[in-house]
């Protein structure tokens, strides 16, 4: 055979595998529309590849069972840029999120303790006093920006059950801190795969922010350490680790700390937001919900026995995750070459996992697009087929205490208020930093529990993401001739 026969062969397999040359910044631009197409043009796996640089994304169970279960191989970097060895940048990126094999393991058997399923019913009465508080400050009629709302609740929620900081100015700072820190390390971290300027021009400002982010993270400790010895909440618990000798060293902590309040506020919030904003356009799903709200809680404020029997409040919360995930995707780093079905990785080739992608497969999913929480009467997915927590041995550590908040927040809330969505809004929603949440105000009035919600027709891209009930559709306006 020719060279050039060789040539023409070489080419002929290349251009049979799943890859499609092009910009990678098409993936941080719009993540949801990029994947929908790699996912529709080449089904499990896809590969973005420009340059010589790829990202490759997986779309199945399998390949994520693959992917997720083998963190020898696939290696967690949440964050691409670490800085120096002595950097801020470094010790606050320092968590979970970012250590693996033997660092990993051991910290994360520190934070299971904390995390035990036994210390989670402690919980409970300061989830319920929170809720109770910000609702207190609601009228009937009353208009309310639910993601406004949920963003800040959820501030003041990881506050006070993390670090049990119960002054919401500084749970702002704090957490503005976090998550402007956060959005700022994904569009750094950009700028490692694609040589853009647009990203990297950002780097020291980056350095700067961490900076100030580790100053606030101390001060915090110093202020919680001066308090009470007797308090319940995640921090307390990793010092009392700490003083025990099992615990972990400070620089360390740190990091923990840090990452624990960007994983846990804003996804929660999302959540949240997502499920008021769904419930309010589907009045048939609420009216079921209603009844055993009233059946199955017999105070103004539900016992935690009482939350854990709410069946359909669970069916609802876990197809709103479903639907609009609010982590909506994620990554690893291949730490050593490897094979993905016909693609050989190189070392440090990143490959993204997708809940939004997976959750709306309609082959795991009848009518995937559709909010349909009876479906969880009938289904039991796998962990790779429905995961919005993650899966694998690096399944969110927080998933069960998440949970908790999510059903008795939304208890309690549901015991007090019904939300009509104001017609004709602009309800937008775009993946920033992983995660999927509003980027516009979702505005609805406060109902009486006695007044059922109408499907409200709104506008903007929560119709690419979902399909809303004929109702809640845009009216389409009829041209001339």
């Amino acid at each position: 055979m020719s060279d050039r026969d060789n040539q023409v062969s070489v080419s002929m397999k290349r251009s049979q595998l799943p890859i499609e040359q092009g910009s990678l910044l098409q993936f941080p631009e719009d993540p949801i529309a990029c994947m929908k197409r790699l996912h529709a043009r080449f089904g499990d796996l896809a590969a973005l590849e420009d340059n010589g640089q790829r990202l490759v994304f997986v779309f199945s169970a399998d390949l994520n069972r693959q992917v997720l279960a083998d963190s020898e191989t696939f290696h967690s970097e949440f964050f691409a840029v670490r800085g120096g060895r002595r950097s801020a940048q470094r010790r606050v990126t320092a968590g979970l999120l970012s250590q693996n094999g033997t660092a990993h393991r051991d910290a994360r058997r520190v934070m299971m303790a904390v995390f035990a399923k036994k210390m989670l019913p402690k919980y409970h009465d300061t989830i319920t006093q929170l809720t109770t508080e910000m609702t207190n400050n609601w009228s009937f009629g009353e208009t309310r920006d639910l993601n406004e709302d949920m963003v800040r609740f959820m501030l003041r929620m990881t506050s006070a059950l993390l670090f049990d900081i119960d002054d919401v100015d500084y749970s702002m700072e704090l957490g503005s801190k976090i998550d402007c820190w956060v959005r700022m390390n994904h569009e750094v971290g950009m700028g490692a795969l694609v040589s853009s300027h647009q990203f990297t021009d950002g780097y020291d400002r980056l350095l700067h922010m961490a900076e100030d982010l580790e100053v606030s993270v101390r001060e915090m400790f110093v202020r919680h350490r001066s308090g009470p010895s007797d308090r319940v909440d995640i921090l307390s618990l990793l010092f009392k680790s700490q003083e025990s000798g099992s615990g972990m060293p400070e620089d360390e902590l740190v990091g923990h700390a840090n990452l624990l309040f960007g994983a846990a506020h804003l996804t929660t919030a999302h959540t949240l937001t997502w499920t008021l904003f769904v419930l309010a356009q589907h009045p048939d799903v609420l009216v079921r919900l209603r009844e055993e709200l009233d059946h199955g809680i017999s105070g103004e404020i539900p016992t935690r026995e009482e939350v854990e029997s709410l069946t359909w409040l669970d069916h609802v919360i876990r197809e709103s995750m479903r639907v609009l995930p609010a982590s909506s995707y994620s990554q690893r780093i291949c730490a050593q070459p490897a094979e993905l079905g016909p693609l050989k990785l190189s070392r440090l080739t990143p490959v993204i996992f997708t809940q939004y992608i997976t959750h709306h497969r309609p082959d795991l999913y009848d009518r995937p697009d559709e909010f349909l929480p009876e479906r969880w009467e009938s289904i039991s997915p796998s962990s790779y087929e429905y995961f919005p927590f993650g899966a694998g041995p690096r399944r969110c550590i927080g998933a069960p205490l998440a949970m908790i908040e999510l059903r008795t927040a939304l208890a309690v809330i549901l015991q007090r208020f019904h939300f009509q969505i104001v017609p004709a809004s602009v309800v937008d929603g775009r993946v920033i930093s992983t995660m999927l949440g509003p980027t516009t105000h979702v505005p609805a009035v406060l109902l009486p529990t006695s007044q059922l919600p109408e499907s409200a027709p709104v506008t903007g891209t929560i119709h690419d993401l979902m399909q809303l009930p004929t109702a809640a559709r845009p009216i389409q306006r009829r041209t001339a001739a």
